[in-house]
C-alpha cells in the first residue's frame, strides 16, 4: 500500500510540474499576432517564409504585408501560390506598385494577390495543359504545359519550391485578374 501511495504522490507532483511548464510556455507566446509570429527554425518553411527568404520576392512580400495576408498564407493551407518576381512587378506600368501599396488601394491589391493563390497543393505533375484553376478571388487562371514547360495565363513558371503548406511557383509576370463587368 505504501508503494501505491508513493507512486500516486510522485505522479501528482510530476503532473503539477508539467502543468506549470505548460502554463509558462503559453505565457511566453505573443498574444497579438497570428501564425506568422510563431518562431520555428527547424520545420520546412511555409509559402510566406519561402517568399521572405527569397531575394527576388521582396516586392511580393511588401504587397502581402500591405494587404495583411501574411498570417492567412502562413496557416496550414494547403496553398499553391504563383509568385511573381521583383522583375515581374517592374514590368507593370510606372507607379502601379506604389499605388497598389497605398492603404486606399487595399481592396484592389487583395484582388490581385488572391488571383495568385489556389487553395490546394498542386504538384507539377498534377498540372495539365488547358487546365483551369479557380483562384481565391473566384476568377480562373489557365495552365499551359508544353515540352515540360509550364505557363500560367502566359506567365512562365521559372521555378517551383515545395513548402510546408503547399507549393510556390515562381513566375515571370504579374497575373492581373479579368475586369469585372
Amino acid at each position: 500500500m505504501n508503494k501505491l501511495l508513493t507512486l500516486f504522490i510522485l505522479l501528482a507532483l510530476f503532473s503539477c510540474g508539467q502543468q506549470n511548464a505548460t502554463q509558462q510556455a503559453a505565457a511566453e507566446q505573443p498574444v497579438d499576432g497570428g501564425q506568422s509570429t510563431v518562431s520555428d527554425e527547424t520545420s520546412e518553411p511555409d509559402v510566406v517564409r519561402v517568399a521572405v527568404s527569397s531575394p527576388v520576392h521582396t516586392t511580393l512580400v511588401a504587397a502581402l504585408k500591405a494587404a495583411e495576408y501574411v498570417d492567412a498564407l502562413s496557416n496550414a493551407g494547403p496553398f499553391t501560390v504563383f509568385a511573381p518576381t521583383n522583375e515581374a512587378f517592374d514590368k507593370l506600368p510606372a507607379g502601379t506598385v506604389d499605388g497598389l501599396l497605398k492603404p486606399e488601394s487595399k481592396d484592389a491589391l487583395r484582388n490581385i494577390l488572391e488571383y495568385h493563390v489556389y487553395v490546394g497543393a498542386m504538384k507539377e505533375e498534377y498540372l495539365q495543359d488547358g487546365m483551369t484553376l479557380n483562384q481565391v478571388n473566384l476568377d480562373n487562371i489557365t495552365i499551359a504545359k508544353k515540352d515540360g514547360k509550364i505557363t500560367v495565363n502566359g506567365a512562365n513558371v521559372i521555378g517551383v519550391v515545395k513548402a510546408s503548406n503547399g507549393f510556390v511557383y515562381v513566375i515571370d509576370a504579374v497575373l492581373l485578374p479579368p475586369d469585372k463587368k
